[in-house]
């Protein structure tokens, strides 16, 4: 997603600055990239001979002078100098945000996951007292229950959460990774939940009650001016600024929000896609590339020249494609494969302790039935419906059909992520021990590697304690337990006499180079002991000698 994502912040930079303007270019139709089919929408009652294909101002600045569209797909064009350098502006902001750690990023998600919200707010206010709000506002929260029998509903909802939440996109886990140990976890959710809908509810409300003065303004209803794909933003909102007072104020704080919230999204897919390299790799990442900011810069660079094809004269083509396929396509089983590999291979029972060991709180049975048997039926069925009512990508609602070809490349982007579950099971089979595949690897596999330790109790992966030599300890001793696992406690424990333990530097980082000592002396005390025992027997055996 980070490859097409910035592309977002691209058109949001370039109409932020357009935005300055003494007048705005979308508001009429004398500019030389109009066309005789550009006509300005006005509330009056005439007769008139229209066009026969109408477009607003808007639209055409859109397609005609931000995008320079082609005819489709098949015409790529040439590049969008322009919207390169919007592109290159919205990777460096996104580069210097993250170079650094989580800290860093966090200084400036306080203000981008924040401001927005002051803007909304102010922009709201403004749309509900705009005339004909009231017919959007009745849109939006009248409900349709013939609709509710219709399963693409329940599918554009469920993907409408997981891309909101940013449920499988890794964002949740990447973060929630720095947290402290004990952080009360169900507290998070219930919270994030909360504001996620809350959020919701107002961009709704403002985004409705602007739809319904502009369905006002062009004598229409709420349900034709509503747009697809970022024609949305970039087509229906502009035009409705026009008619506000103070345009260009309006039209600043829109697109300055949009750039705060698609700047904190970008931030969130960087630090999955860098924290799952390091995690993944961290001995070659540390032997080869050494920091945190040479990592970061790889990913961002690979993530702009791929999303370079969105910028040519028909990459808005190539963009809804990726769009489809790439995040709504497989989101719903990704999200499935996750649940079962946690309910069903790490364990439940295994799962519940290790809340109750960070939170002191075990899950509710309700939790557990939601995990284990609710929640993965329920995405599967809705990912069967995706399938079953699957419909092929389009553009311009509907206006241009894109060749079969096409499709190709889209199943293509899907199989991205969803290669990634069998070749990873795939490449830990053949790394595993054992002699035969099915019998001994493919069970050392299936088994978590997270294992009670057998010394503090607690739940750790498995290189935190390896058993690399074995001690018999000759007394009471008190050491440190310092885990290899980020955020696991640290524990003062008493090893003592008699008991065996497999020690390892991972194991004891702290008073590792002491008891190792003790132990030697132990060991070497015990055997001048045993030495010393053992030089008056000889004495004596070689005097029975000498006698016989």
């Amino acid at each position: 997603m980070s490859t097409y994502y910035s592309v977002i912040i691209g058109y949001s930079i370039y109409y932020f600055f357009t935005s300055f303007k003494p007048e705005m270019p979308w508001v009429d139709c004398n500019n030389r990239w109009n066309t005789p089919d550009c006509w300005v929408p006005q509330r009056f009652s005439a007769n008139i001979t229209a066009p026969v294909i109408s477009r607003t101002p808007s639209e055409e600045f859109f397609e005609n002078k931000v995008l320079q569209i082609s005819p489709g797909i098949e015409f790529p064009g040439l590049m969008r100098w322009e919207l390169f350098a919007c592109l290159i502006c919205a990777w460096l902001m996104v580069y210097f945000a993250t170079w650094k750690s989580i800290k860093s990023s966090a200084k400036v998600r306080y203000f981008t996951a924040t401001f927005p919200f002051v803007l909304i707010v102010i922009l709201m206010c403004r749309a509900v007292t705009l005339e004909g709000a009231s017919d959007g506002l009745r849109y939006f929260f009248r409900p349709n229950w013939s609709e509710i029998k219709n399963a693409n509903v329940w599918i554009n909802a469920a993907s409408q959460n997981f891309n909101s939440l940013g449920i499988t996109f890794g964002s949740m886990i990447s973060f929630a990774s720095y947290n402290k140990y004990n952080n009360n976890i169900l507290r998070d959710t219930v919270a994030v939940g909360i504001v996620n809908v809350l959020t919701s509810l107002l961009v709704g409300i403002f985004a409705f009650a602007t739809l319904g003065n502009l369905a006002l303004e062009q004598n229409s209803n709420v349900r034709n001016v509503i747009g697809d794909g970022p024609g949305l933003i970039f087509v229906v909102y502009p035009q409705a600024m026009v008619k506000m007072p103070y345009t260009q104020l309006w039209a600043v704080m829109f697109f300055f929000m949009l750039l705060c919230l698609g700047l904190n999204s970008q931030f969130a897919i960087i630090e999955v896609v860098v924290t799952s390299i390091q995690d993944g790799f961290p001995n070659w990442i540390k032997r080869h590339l050494g920091y945190h900011e040479i990592v970061v810069l790889i990913v961002c660079v690979i993530s702009f020249l791929f999303g370079l094809p969105n910028l040519i004269q028909g990459g808005i083509y190539f963009f809804q494609l990726m769009d489809h396929y790439a995040a709504s396509v497989t989101i719903m089983f990704l999200a499935f494969c996750q649940m079962i590999a946690i309910a069903w291979f790490y364990g439940i029972e295994r799962l519940s302790k290790n809340i109750k060991q960070m939170t002191g709180k075990a899950p509710s049975p309700y939790l557990k039935s939601c995990w284990i048997t609710f929640g993965p039926c329920l995405l599967f069925a809705i990912w069967i419906l995706s399938l079953i009512n699957y419909k092929e990508p389009s553009y311009h609602n509907g206006h241009y059909r894109y060749p079969n070809w096409a499709f190709g490349i889209g199943w293509m982007f899907a199989s991205f992520s969803l290669v990634c579950i069998p070749g990873y099971a795939v490449i830990n089979l053949l790394r595993a021990p054992g002699q035969t595949i099915w019998e001994q690897r493919l069970k050392v596999t299936l088994h978590p590697n997270i294992y009670e330790c057998k010394i503090c109790g607690e739940h750790h992966c498995e290189h935190d304690y390896p058993e690399q030599e074995q001690y018999m300890l000759q007394q009471e001793l008190a050491a440190l337990y310092k885990p290899q696992t980020q955020g696991s406690p640290q524990h003062t424990y008493t090893m003592k006499t008699g008991q065996k333990f497999g020690y390892s530097p991972m194991h004891l980082q702290t008073a590792t180079e002491n008891t190792k000592e003790r132990h030697a002396v132990d060991l070497q005390q015990k055997e001048e002991q045993e030495e010393v025992a053992e030089e008056p027997n000889t004495s004596l055996n070689a005097t029975n000698n000498e006698q016989r």
